[in-house]
């Protein structure tokens, strides 16, 4: 409670500057409002902590510096208490007054005009006043966190409400710290979402961050590094502004030299006017800094000291609070004039100083100021007709206490007392109560909350800041950022819109590394943060098609990469087809020589009664070559689209036909072998000479090799598959062959009975046969080991079609050599030399055959192994 002290104690010399005046704008009434705004900064003399004060305070009139956008607020208070004085159902028979103080910027005066209020002289006494009539119901302030704290740490002493207008700040929402502060704002929860939702549109990921350096400031640094980080982008650098002196003048520090000297093209600026005006007061003036600016609408891009220091922030972003125009608020500004009231000295002092007109005559009086002037003719860094983010707050603030007013005196009407009828006004501490759960709907149509909890999220506009050749300036609105929105409608640009001032008409670039293009990937670069980083090409197989990816992709199972790695095209379905060369040239040797084979076939059919062919078993020499007619023509299963019974077929027919032709070889060496032992007649030995042997071993040696067949049938048997990894750019259809292990025992077991053929071949290749037949006998198993010893390693290390040629050159060429080492030299003496193929051929080259050779006999045995030949 304010104790009242006498008149003689209350009697004070008259102001002898403007800035001693207080209030600067007033209004009387039967209630009154206190409002305190920033309308003007006074210097500061010392910057340092020293003495900041030449004289006594009450005396103390420095330099004064109108801050003239700031004005529009004043105005704004001055619209709502007459508008709501004319509403008829709002505080009927009861008058609203105001009085409008400035809110120093030095923390030194943040509490003098407090005082000042409370007490109703600048020469003020603590907990006294000097107001015959105590008709102060609330006050209205805090255009910023800390002067909202500052006014509240008095206001709180006598339980005065405060309705802060500034920027919502979830400390001051702590009603055991500020029990008496109410906020008006909208909350800011979302704003560091969409600045960085702003940033990843235009893809700037190398941004610079300026912000005040007090608790909210550190708090938006938080955030908006958080949401930084999950969208890729970085800080280049960190500048936080002192608001210890919230002043209008040179910096010690200067920041805005620092800002340009580094490379970023973005720069995202937070806080409030007043401590921001920092960097307005430390640019070079003409020299712009080509960098775009994003900032909010808690600072006014607009305001600045100088008339001609607009150039640096020309082409900013601002996110502006989404506001509705308030019907008649345009046409009461182009109404104001100070000719209309001669004692608002507030007034006066704005519109000489907006005008210049003290510049050109000091003696002017008011009258004589730009006579037929309005505030609409103002450029916008002066005076705006637009309401901006913090009036259209204000004028909710004035309209909150009337219906909390409205509601406690109703209230009180309804209740009868005996009280006098000087005690109807309210004390201010009974508001609380009404002010807690107020809501009302403006008259621009919107609902307003006073408590904390119904504060709605802010929406926004993102305007543009644009300026003209004639200086004319604009904020132009390129967009919006709706937070309550669903993802992906919660913001929208309009890029088009978008006046970039110095830069370019381009988008601007804004990054540590330049972008990755398609068919590449980013790579991180150690000790540097996520946005600098090196471009790395796709790995093969896989593929990027868009900007700046952190990895690349593989392409489907049916489609590969292209050279640049940014497209998958489709693979094209291949396999060793017929009527490809290839194809068609493995496919006429495989028929020429089983051709060639039947060639040989019927020549010793036709001549089956010569002594060569009769040699060695006849009917196994023919099984031979009927096997290598089926082991050519087998090769052609390998030939064209595999299907499943080409794939079955493949390679048991395979295994099955050489398997007979090698046993057959080897039959005809055992049967040459076991001749030679052949030592007197009645010999036990003779027995297993006989046709009937042969013919078992051959029937053997193949039913092992059918039966290992059938098994790898009935288990695992080959099936067609598709091979798209062998080759890049194809799918490859082959067969698969079901099981290795299987597949492996046939080449196993046919690799077995080659070798064995050989061995026996090989040991008895000095015999002296009469057609030399263990020695071509021996020569062709050497080439058919060899070409299937190559074979393995050369199949284990090709892939696709690769694997099915070199197959199908093994099964030819071992084929053609057991036809061109067994048959082709027989062949020759048959159709070539018929004299050798004669009974007397034969002895005569037996009996030079048996004089070298009967040194080594024993004896008769000569004779004996002629008989039997």
């Amino acid at each position: 409670m304010l104790l009242q002290l006498p008149a003689s104690v209350c009697r004070a010399e008259e102001p002898i500057c403007f800035p001693k005046i207080s209030p600067s704008l007033a209004r009387d009434g039967d209630l009154v409002i206190g409002s305190f705004l920033p309308l003007y900064a006074v210097e500061v003399i010392n910057v340092n902590g020293a003495a900041l004060f030449t004289s006594q305070p009450n005396k103390d009139c420095r330099n004064h510096q109108w801050l003239h956008k700031n004005f529009q607020e004043a105005m704004t208070i001055k619209f709502a208490v007459e508008e709501i004085n004319r509403h008829p159902a709002l505080l009927p028979n009861i008058s609203l007054g105001f009085e409008i103080y400035n809110a120093y910027h030095s923390d030194a005066r943040t509490l003098e005009s407090s005082l000042q209020w409370l007490t109703g002289q600048s020469q003020f006494i603590p907990n006294y006043s000097c107001r015959e009539q105590d008709k102060f119901v609330a006050a209205i302030g805090g255009a910023t966190s800390a002067l909202s704290v500052q006014m509240g740490t008095l206001l709180e002493l006598y339980h005065f409400p405060q309705v802060s207008f500034g920027p919502f700040d979830p400390i001051l929402s702590d009603r055991t710290q500020f029990p008496s502060l109410y906020q008006m704002a909208p909350r800011d929860s979302f704003l560091p979402r969409g600045m960085v939702q702003l940033l990843v549109h235009f893809k700037w990921t190398w941004v610079g961050l300026v912000t005040t350096d007090d608790l909210r400031g550190e708090e938006f640094l938080w955030e908006v590094t958080g949401e930084m980080a999950k969208r890729d982008v970085c800080a280049s650098f960190t500048e936080k502004i002192p608001v210890s002196e919230r002043r209008h003048e040179e910096s010690e520090k200067n920041f805005m030299v620092n800002i340009m000297k580094s490379p970023v093209k973005v720069v995202v600026i937070h806080g409030d006017t007043d401590s921001l005006m920092i960097l307005r007061h430390s640019q070079v003036p003409f020299f712009p800094t080509y960098k775009v600016w994003i900032t909010t609408s808690h600072w006014d891009i607009t305001m600045r000291p100088n008339y001609m220091d607009n150039y640096n922030f020309y082409g900013a972003l601002s996110f502006t609070y989404h506001t509705k125009e308030v019907p008649g608020f345009k046409s009461f500004l182009r109404s104001i004039n100070p000719n209309k009231n001669s004692k608002d000295i507030g007034l006066k002092e704005f519109w000489w100083s907006v005008f210049r007109c003290r510049d050109r005559n000091e003696k002017l009086e008011v009258e004589q100021c730009a006579p037929n002037a309005t505030l609409e003719t103002l450029p916008i860094y002066l005076f705006d007709m637009t309401m901006s983010g913090l009036s259209y707050t204000l004028y909710n603030a004035v309209y909150a206490l009337a219906w909390a007013l409205h509601e406690k005196l109703r209230m009180k009407s309804k209740i009868a007392s005996e009280e006098t009828e000087e005690s109807w006004v309210p004390h201010p501490w009974q508001l609380h109560s009404f002010l807690k759960d107020i809501q009302f709907n403006n008259s621009a149509g919107d609902q307003v909350f006073m408590d904390e909890k119904g504060n709605p999220e802010a929406h926004y506009d993102i305007r543009n800041y644009m300026t003209f050749l004639n200086d004319t300036e604009f904020l132009v609105k390129v967009g919006e950022f709706i937070p309550q929105a669903s993802p992906g409608q919660d913001f929208t640009i309009c890029e088009e819109a978008i006046d970039w001032g110095w830069l370019d008409s381009k988008v601007p670039q804004s990054v540590c590394s330049n972008s990755c293009g398609p068919g590449y990937r980013k790579t991180s670069e150690e000790g540097k943060p996520v946005c600098c980083f090196r471009c790395s090409q796709c790995p093969e197989g896989e593929i990027s098609n868009q900007t700046d990816v952190d990895h690349c992709v593989k392409c489907p199972e049916d489609k590969y990469p292209n050279k640049d790695r940014d497209q998958c095209f489709p693979k094209v379905i291949t396999f060793l087809d017929i009527v490809e060369p290839l194809g068609m040239t493995l496919a006429s040797i495989a028929i020429f020589f089983s051709l060639l084979t039947a060639l040989v076939l019927w020549v010793f059919m036709k001549f089956q009664e010569t002594p060569i062919v009769k040699a060695n078993n006849q009917a196994l020499s023919y099984t031979l070559l009927i096997s290598l007619i089926f082991c050519f023509l087998c090769s052609l299963l390998f030939i064209g689209r595999p299907t499943t019974a080409t794939c079955l077929l493949r390679q048991t027919t395979f295994g099955v036909v050489f398997t007979v032709a090698v046993s057959s070889i080897l039959a005809k060496t055992i049967i040459v072998v076991l001749a030679f032992r052949v030592t007197k007649p009645g010999s036990r030995i003779r027995m297993w000479v006989q046709s009937r042997i042969s013919n078992s071993i051959v029937l053997i040696c193949s039913g092992i090799q059918v039966i290992l067949c059938g098994i790898w049938l009935g288990t695992s048997p080959p099936f067609p598959d598709i091979d798209s990894h062998s080759e890049p750019s194809y799918i490859i259809i082959q067969c698969n062959e079901g099981s290795d292990i299987a597949f492996y025992c046939v080449l196993g077991y046919m690799g077995f009975l080659a070798m064995g053929s050989f061995t026996v071949a090989f040991l008895a290749r000095n015999l002296p046969d009469t057609f030399n037949e263990t020695k071509l006998i021996t020569f062709s198993m050497l080439v058919f080991c060899s070409v299937w010893l190559s074979f393995l390693p050369t199949y284990q290390s090709t892939k696709g079609k690769a694997m099915v040629v070199v197959e199908i050159f093994s099964i030819l060429a071992s084929s053609a050599g057991l036809l061109g080492c067994i048959f082709i030299p027989k062949c020759y003496v048959i159709l070539l030399k018929p004299e050798r193929n004669t009974q007397e051929g034969i002895k005569k080259k037996m009996g030079s055959k048996g004089r070298t050779y009967s040194r080594s006999l024993p004896d008769n045995s000569f004779q004996r192994h002629k008989r039997f030949k």
